[in-house]
């Protein structure tokens, strides 16, 4: 289980592309560094089981066959997995029906878009003065409860939303219902790590307009906090340009 990171091939580790290099089959997602898979041999056989919002062509439990399918025909497996397979990843799923069928797992940590998307934006999740508490969740399912975390986490607390996009509404609203203001920046951030990185900036009051707007689209990291005002100061921190803001 090789997490790929948020999208861009050189925050791939070292030792997920040394498995790449070695393995028979690569089982990848949509999102992560689809970049590394021309540089695979040809006889390597890669099999696309993407999800995009709302439409799972290939379901989890296809996956996990497929993994034990190809192992136990004595190839190497690698499942590519955007980010980190155990943060919201479903690496865990995987893991547990591979080792249930007797199959061996190495699972290679890979650089979490809950952490490392938000600092492409110029937005640290946690700063000296303003929070040192960040909290991570799922905002996925339009019209579902705001979960636990969200709603009990400290007031200065960073939040930090993934596949919140088209629950951003819902999510916001329910948000200053729990007793945060709404004039509490937020940020949405698209295409982290990408060429087409993009981030829109709105307050939990204005983010949803100001996201139909503009057409934001996932895949995105949502972020709440104060922290988020920091960007005004530190700006785009990727290696390449990203796109206007």
């Amino acid at each position: 289980l090789v997490g790929g990171g948020p999208g861009d091939p050189g925050l791939l580790t070292v030792r997920g592309r040394a498995l790449l290099a070695a393995a028979d089959v690569v089982i990848t997602d949509r999102l992560g560094p689809r970049g590394v898979l021309p540089e695979l041999a040809p006889e390597v056989e890669v099999i696309d089981v993407g999800k995009t919002p709302g439409h799972h062509p290939v379901p989890q439990s296809r996956i996990n066959a497929l993994l034990v399918e190809h192992a136990h025909r004595g190839r190497r497996v690698v499942r590519l997995k955007g980010g980190d397979p155990f943060v919201l990843g479903r690496g865990g799923e995987e893991a547990l029906h591979c080792l249930a069928h007797g199959v061996a797992v190495e699972v290679v940590p890979g650089v979490t878009s809950a952490v490392s998307v938000p600092a492409a934006a110029g937005i640290p999740v946690t700063h000296r003065g303003v929070t040192s508490t960040f909290v991570v969740a799922s905002a996925h399912d339009e019209g579902a409860e705001l979960p636990a975390a969200l709603l009990t986490a400290p007031a200065d607390a960073t939040l930090v939303l993934l596949m919140g996009v088209t629950s951003l509404a819902t999510t916001a609203a329910g948000l200053v219902a729990a007793g945060r203001s709404p004039q509490t920046p937020v940020a949405v951030v698209e295409r982290g790590w990408t060429p087409s990185q993009r981030t829109t900036v709105g307050t939990l009051a204005s983010i949803a307009q100001v996201c139909r707007d503009r057409g934001v689209e996932s895949p995105a990291v949502v972020v709440v906090g104060a922290v988020v005002a920091l960007r005004e100061s530190l700006g785009d921190l990727t290696a390449r340009p990203a796109a206007a803001s």
